[in-house]
């Protein structure tokens, strides 16, 4: 097999990241399709190890798979398109539905709009906590450490960094002591032997790649560190107001690190300390801004942005243009991470074999954000059902019947996601019209 040219990956790329639609499961799906089957440039075990490695990193698992498949075919440069191309059509849309967002939103019909859509996310969370929930919760102890975990961020109102940091400590004193509790099925045992002589990528040609010195290790460390602060020192020559700027930055690279097992893992986080700590914006925008992330391609976790331009928009007293800033230096520090962690680490572990320790922590940190993730969907789920939440009398009975409908329509009657958002825009102008028509 001829190596594939630049050319080719790169139109590749440029599809992926207009077409990434319906979360990671259904992007990591179309590149295995194509990279794999279809041009046969990446061996399959190779795309499962690297898949494998990017599962067990903070921050979004198919944007560094593109990246880490990228590197595999061309390098440094190949990684860099890939990563870059899977996120750009996701931000300039994303930019362009904000704008239209803050500026036509308290129009009627489209605050109605947004009024159908708010139910339906509350829907795709519960749906993506069942998912999440299947796969993490292996055996009796997962469940526990489920509960502990909401229990610990719901009632108790622990950080979601410390939860995270406790969860680990407890799997490696487990580990240590009590290695039965981790005790479920595994299906590692029934792996064939393919012969996988025919594809591009296969184990003697990533091994030249594997090779990777300190100093080089050091060189990627240091570029890293410049290109994360070269926007702070700019921020910091030409903006009056350097201190939203530093929240900003360290706020979202924060955000970056801790996002273990997908998008949904950090948006509690994201979502509470941006509304209730640094007033950027109000829940029911979070909610919006879940519902305009759902409906882009790319990285949920570019739902981000969306935080980034609306902090911008309302610190600088309604600036679009500064809203847009914001967005480009949110989506910026969510990212540089991911490259990061693949141009240091994907050298380094295509010499490795999976480590079961690493699995079997992360499954443990998993379970955790399960708990988590039930935290989201309850303090959601609070916004857009009562109106107020301190006596839990004053329910929207609609909202919580769309709710049951799309969760109904979404799980059982297999009604795609980004279709179903579309009814859901309907409904919720159904919703406005309805009454005013019969008056």
């Amino acid at each position: 097999m001829e190596k594939p040219t630049f050319k080719d990956a790169l139109k590749f790329w440029i599809k992926l990241g207009l077409i990434s639609f319906g979360g990671p499961a259904g992007q990591i799906s179309i590149m295995h399709e194509y990279l794999v089957v279809k041009k046969k440039w990446i061996s399959d075990s190779r795309f499962m190890h690297a898949l494998n490695y990017c599962m067990i990193l903070p921050g979004p698992e198919a944007q560094q798979l593109a990246t880490y498949s990228g590197w595999l075919l061309h390098g440094v440069w190949g990684g860099l398109a890939a990563g870059t191309l899977f996120i750009l059509p996701a931000m300039f849309l994303l930019l362009g539905m904000s704008i239209l967002y803050v500026t036509f939103g308290n129009i009627p019909w489209i605050y109605a709009l947004f009024t159908g859509l708010k139910p339906a996310v509350v829907a795709i969370i519960v749906l993506a906590l069942i998912k999440i929930g299947k796969k993490a919760l292996l055996s009796a102890f997962h469940y526990i450490v489920a509960i502990c975990a909401f229990i610990g961020i719901f009632i108790f109102h622990i950080p979601f960094q410390i939860i995270i940091i406790g969860t680990i400590v407890l799997a490696v004193v487990c580990l240590l002591f009590f290695p039965n509790v981790f005790q479920n099925k595994d299906n590692d045992a029934n792996k064939n032997n393919i012969d996988e002589s025919e594809y591009y990528i296969n184990n003697t040609v990533t091994d030249t790649k594997s090779k990777l010195s300190p100093a080089q290790a050091l060189a990627k460390m240091a570029i890293s560190i410049v290109l994360w602060c070269a926007p702070v020192v700019l921020l910091y020559t030409f903006s009056a107001q350097f201190e939203f700027w530093k929240e900003i930055t360290l706020f979202f690279t924060q955000a970056a690190f801790i996002t273990f097992g997908g998008a949904y893992s950090v948006l509690p986080y994201v979502a509470q300390e941006s509304v209730e700590k640094y007033h950027w914006l109000t829940n029911l925008q979070m909610m919006d801004g879940l519902a305009l992330g759902e409906t882009t391609p790319g990285p949920l976790i570019i739902i981000l942005s969306f935080v980034g331009f609306m902090a911008g928009y309302h610190h600088y007293d309604m600036s679009v243009i500064m809203g847009t800033l914001a967005l480009l230096v949110t989506t910026y520090y969510t990212f540089l991470p991911s490259f990061t962690f693949i141009f240091i680490g994907a050298p380094i572990i295509e010499k490795t074999q999976q480590n079961k320790w690493v699995k079997k922590i992360l499954s443990l940190v998993t379970a955790a954000v399960v708990g988590v993730v039930l935290n989201l969907a309850f303090y959601l789920a609070s916004a857009v059902l009562l109106s107020d939440q301190a006596t839990f009398m004053l329910v929207n009975w609609a909202a919580l019947g769309w709710i049951l409908v799309s969760i109904w329509a979404m799980y059982y009657l297999q009604i795609g996601m980004i279709k179903w958002i579309g009814v859901s825009m309907l409904f919720g102008i159904a919703s406005y019209l309805i009454p005013l028509l019969l008056v």
